[in-house]
């Protein structure tokens, strides 16, 4: 599974970009453009969380891997069973 760590870092780019793609907000009160806050993500930007997005995914390949038996897991692993020629 994805280690804490690493999940804090996807959470932290996907933040970086939705904020990039929809830009500052006009602040009303002030009269300024402000950046957005990681609050007002979730409202215009509805998709699933990146973090959940990836586990699903790794669930369906673990599933899919384990109806082929142990050859999808020998190329997925890299140990291949001779070596290749030369050229």
């Amino acid at each position: 599974m994805i280690a804490h760590i690493e999940e804090h870092r996807l959470r932290v780019f996907e933040n970086r970009v939705v904020k990039r793609i929809f830009g500052p907000k006009w602040d009303e009160v002030t009269g300024e453009w402000r950046k957005l806050h990681n609050v007002e993500l979730n409202d215009p930007y509805s998709s699933p969380n990146i973090v959940r997005v990836i586990k699903s995914r790794k669930n369906e390949m673990d599933g899919a891997c384990s109806a082929y038996g142990g050859g999808v897991y020998r190329v997925l692993a890299g140990k291949p069973e001779s070596k290749r020629p030369l050229g």
